[in-house]
C-alpha cells in the first residue's frame, strides 16, 4: 500500500435535452452548419436580453432530486467573467452564491465497498462555442451554435480516492441523466464531460493536498488514465522534494500523459456579480413535489431489482443497468422467455461480444426480443442444439432473422431420432477400436472425442444428451 492517498474531486458538466437553448429560442441541433444556429441574444449582440428556458429548470430540478438534493426554491443567475475567444458576451451566465440545489449524495460500490459521495452544489448554466483550429494555417475559426446550450454543473465533494472510484461515480451520474431522459450523455460530442480536481497527501493526514485540475478527458478510459497518472506524477513531485504546483492541466491521449496548460483560476478571478438581465428562478413546492412524482425508476434502484427479482449478483446487474436500452431490453426477453439467468449468459457472452464488435447501439439491434426468445425455446425443445444455437446467433442477431425460418430453411432441426444415432454411433466406435480400447482401460475423458466425431458427422445437430446415453450404454457392453 502507497503510503500516499489521492484525493478526487468531480465537476461534472450535463448538456440538457431541451429543444431550444437556456436564454433563446436557437435549436440546441448537434452537428449543424457553422454559425446557424444563432441569434442577437446568443451571439451577444448589444440590447438583446435573456429569458430563461422552464423546461431546462424542470430538467435541472429532476436531477437534483435524482442525487438526493435539497432544492432551493429561489436561485439566481450570475456573470462568470473571463475572456476566451468563443465566449461571444465576455462572460459565461452561470450561478454562484445561490445555486439551484445543494447537499446531495450518490452511493457507489467498488469492488464490493460501498462509499457515499457527496454533491455539493447542482447549478445551471450556458455553454460557450467552439474555437476550430485550423492546421496549417495559422488560424482559428469560431462557430457559436454551441453558445447558449443549457449545462448543468454537478460538483462532488474531495470524496474519492481512487480513478475505479471516480469512473464509477460517473457511469452512475450518467447512467441517471439517462434514465430521467434529459442528457443523451454522449461523451465524444461533449453532452457529459468532467473535469477532475486532483491531489495527493501522506495516508492519514486530514489536511488537503495542492490539487491540480484536469480537464479534456472524453471517455470513461480516458478519465481513469488521465487520474492514475496525475497521481502517480504528483507523488514523484513530492518525493523528489518538490512541491505540486495548482494548475489546470490537459490529458494528452496520444503519449498517455498529463501537460500544463495554464494557472488554475480562483473564484474572485471570474468576478462574480448578479446577471442584471435575469429575474431570480423561482421553482414552486408544488412544482418540486409533481416532478419529485414524474422521476422514473432510477438505475440504483433497478440494480437492487435485478439483484432481488433475477437473482443477479451486484456486478451483473450493474453490466446491464448501465445502459437503459440493454437493460430495457433484457428485460423484455425475461418476460417472453422466463429464465433470467439463460438470459443473463447469452446477454453477458454473445450479446455484448456482438454489439462491441460490430460497434453497434442495442436500439439499432434488428434481433427483436420475440425473436430472442424463440431462439431460446428452440433449444430448450431440443429443436436444435445449444452449439448451433450458438451458431447461427451473430447472423440472426445481426440481421434481425426469425430462428425458427431460418432453421427450417437451413435444415438445421436437432437430430434426436435414436435409431438414426445409435447407426452413427456404432460407425464411430467401430472406426476407431484402439479408442474404445483406452476408454474400457479407463480413459472416461474419451467420451469427448467420441461425442465429437458423432458431432462432425451430423453437423453439429445430433441431440448431444442423447448420444451421450446411446455412447454409455455401447461402451458398456462392449
Amino acid at each position: 500500500m502507497s503510503q500516499y492517498e489521492a484525493v478526487i474531486g468531480l465537476e461534472v458538466h450535463a448538456q440538457l435535452k431541451t429543444r431550444s437553448k437556456l436564454f433563446c429560442s436557437c435549436a440546441t441541433t448537434f452537428g449543424m452548419p457553422a454559425n446557424t444556429n444563432t441569434c442577437p441574444v446568443c451571439a451577444a449582440m448589444p440590447g438583446a436580453l435573456p429569458v430563461v428556458n422552464k423546461k431546462a429548470v424542470e430538467y435541472a430540478v429532476k436531477m437534483a432530486l435524482a442525487v438526493n438534493c435539497e432544492i432551493n426554491t429561489t436561485s439566481l443567475f450570475a456573470r462568470k467573467n473571463y475572456f476566451y475567444p468563443d465566449l461571444p458576451k465576455g462572460y459565461q451566465i452561470s450561478q454562484y452564491e445561490q445555486p439551484l440545489a445543494e447537499h446531495g449524495f450518490l452511493e457507489i460500490e467498488v469492488e464490493g465497498e460501498k462509499k457515499r459521495v457527496n454533491i455539493i452544489r447542482i447549478h445551471m448554466e450556458d455553454d460557450a462555442g467552439k474555437s476550430i483550429h485550423v492546421p496549417g494555417e495559422n488560424k482559428t475559426l469560431i462557430d457559436l451554435n454551441r453558445t447558449g446550450v443549457p449545462l448543468i454543473e454537478i460538483v462532488s465533494g474531495p470524496d474519492m480516492n481512487s480513478p475505479d472510484e471516480a469512473v464509477e461515480y460517473l457511469k452512475l451520474l450518467r447512467s441517471i441523466l439517462v434514465y430521467l431522459d434529459i442528457c443523451d450523455g454522449n461523451m465524444q460530442e461533449g453532452s457529459f464531460r468532467c473535469d477532475a480536481n486532483v491531489s495527493v497527501r501522506p495516508r492519514g493526514e486530514k489536511r488537503l493536498g495542492t490539487r491540480t485540475e484536469l480537464k479534456n478527458m472524453n471517455s470513461f478510459r480516458h478519465v481513469w488514465k488521465a487520474l492514475d497518472y496525475e497521481i502517480k506524477r504528483q507523488i514523484e513531485v513530492i518525493e523528489d522534494g518538490e512541491e505540486v504546483i495548482q494548475e489546470t492541466r490537459l490529458y494528452d491521449e496520444s503519449k498517455g500523459i498529463t501537460r500544463s496548460m495554464r494557472g488554475k483560476e480562483e473564484a474572485h478571478d471570474y468576478r462574480y456579480f448578479p446577471d442584471p438581465d435575469l429575474v431570480p428562478v423561482v421553482v414552486e413546492r408544488e412544482s418540486i413535489e409533481r416532478w419529485k412524482r414524474e422521476l422514473p425508476e432510477l438505475p440504483q434502484d433497478r440494480c437492487r431489482r435485478f439483484q432481488g427479482e433475477y437473482g443477479l449478483s451486484h456486478g451483473e446487474a450493474q453490466l446491464l443497468i448501465g445502459d437503459k436500452a440493454l437493460a430495457d431490453y433484457f428485460e423484455k426477453v425475461v418476460r417472453l422467455y422466463n429464465s433470467p439467468r439463460k438470459v443473463y449468459n447469452w446477454f453477458q457472452t454473445d450479446v455484448l461480444r456482438e454489439i462491441h464488435e460490430n460497434h453497434l447501439d442495442i436500439s439499432q439491434v434488428r434481433f427483436t426480443p420475440e425473436q430472442f426468445a424463440s431462439l431460446l425455446r428452440l433449444i430448450e425443445e431440443n429443436r436444435i442444439s445449444l452449439k448451433i444455437g450458438k451458431d447461427i446467433f451473430p447472423h440472426l442477431f445481426l440481421n434481425g432473422i426469425d430462428p425458427l425460418s431460418y432453421i427450417e430453411e437451413k435444415g438445421l432441426s436437432q437430430i434426436s431420432d435414436e435409431d438414426s444415432l445409435f447407426k452413427v454411433v456404432e460407425e464411430v466406435l467401430e472406426e476407431f477400436p484402439e479408442e474404445v480400447a483406452a476408454y474400457k482401460a479407463g480413459k472416461k475423458k474419451l467420451l469427448s472425442f467420441f461425442m465429437g466425431q458423432v458431432m462432425r458427422r451430423t453437423r453439429g445437430q445430433a441431440n448431444p444428451k442423447l448420444v451421450n446415453e446411446i455412447f454409455r450404454k455401447r461402451l458398456e457392453e462392449k
